[in-house]
């Protein structure tokens, strides 16, 4: 296997408040090859979406970024590296903003400019990003919008993001993400307002880019179904910290992370559609009041007094690229050897 297409290490982000430092995201490490599609997954509040953000540097002015902290994409134009997190200036964002990296946000009506048609803004974001002239861009536009499922895609060009209805609106920026064709490619709950035969669709047509241009998907949700559907490895998230990574396969069916399982067995059992549903105990703490030793004993069945609210659990092998942060599970046999 090659160099990872982009990688972050021990990416730790704090923000500036009037009650303090808050910490969202706690070193967090991982790396996507190229055509490979990520699922980061966890509760609201997990760090998920600023982790992904990271990647831009999109996210507020108060945010402190570790000391250790490192992002990396593979240049392969330059035949090296771009430490991401070093850029400063506007032209050298626009590099990664767009260019490398596109975003599908979790809102789209706060993230197309209200007084500016739809199809405006994907042309200037082309003539910004490509060699396009006015009329290739226009003409690529459509056929995104109609790639992505919206029918009378020259019409819906020229209209404002308030014309289009809510699932409309997330296809088009959708559409627009992907116009520039970026080697990585963030998707923030691109689904959630999307009914499940347009999700189908565009889950599809990601995968297709994916085959076609070798792109790397960070993909971002908590669902695990579509996560099933959709990714090759899966990063579980709680409270800022990775708890459990792996394979599609290996997390969804043999989850080792008590919250990993936690959020299995809350899924709707198809087998058994009168059975309830059991959802993870308590609620996730406010990152003001991040809990000592490991973030999840206060809602842990397998937490022990005196250990996990204690110490922090080192990351363990399970083996084929399977690995847990958790003093309840056991490590396989020949990593104690």
């Amino acid at each position: 296997m090659g160099s990872p297409l982009i990688s972050a290490r021990d990416l730790t982000v704090q923000f500036r408040t009037d009650e303090g430092l808050v910490t969202a995201v706690d070193g967090v490490s991982f790396e996507l090859q190229d055509g490979e599609i990520l699922g980061l997954v966890g509760e609201s509040g997990s760090g998920k979406s600023v982790t992904a953000k990271a990647l831009m540097q999109l996210n507020a002015g108060n945010t402190i970024y570790g000391a250790d902290s490192r992002i990396t994409l593979r240049d392969d134009a330059n035949g090296g590296d771009i430490d991401v997190l070093s850029l400063r200036n506007a032209r050298d964002l626009k590099v990664i903003r767009g260019g490398a990296i596109s975003m599908i946000f979790q809102e789209p009506m706060a993230s197309f400019a209200p007084a500016i048609t739809i199809g405006a803004q994907m042309v200037e974001q082309l003539l910004l990003h490509t060699a396009m002239n006015e009329s290739q861009a226009k003409e690529f536009s459509v056929e995104m919008l109609n790639r992505v499922g919206i029918s009378e895609a020259g019409q819906r060009f020229n209209q404002y993001a308030f014309e289009l209805s809510g699932g409309m609106r997330q296809r088009a920026m959708i559409a627009m993400a992907l116009s520039t064709q970026p080697k990585v490619l963030i998707a923030d709950e691109p689904t959630t307002a999307l009914d499940v035969t347009i999700q189908a669709q565009v889950i599809d047509l990601m995968k297709d880019l994916v085959a076609e241009f070798g792109m790397a998907i960070l993909f971002i949700t908590h669902d695990l179904g579509v996560i099933a559907q959709t990714a090759d490895r899966v990063a579980v998230m709680y409270l800022g910290k990775v708890v459990e990574t792996g394979s599609v396969r290996q997390v969804i069916r043999a989850p080792e992370h008590p919250y990993t399982k936690g959020l299995i067995k809350a899924l709707p059992n198809l087998d058994d559609l009168d059975s309830p549903l059991i959802p993870v105990a308590g609620d996730i703490p406010s990152p003001l009041e991040r809990p000592a030793g490991c973030v999840f004993h206060t809602r842990c069945p397998q937490a022990m007094t005196g250990k996990c609210d204690t110490a922090l659990p080192a990351e363990q092998s399970l083996g084929e690229g399977h690995s847990v942060s958790c003093f309840a599970v056991n490590p396989p046999e020949e990593a104690l050897a």
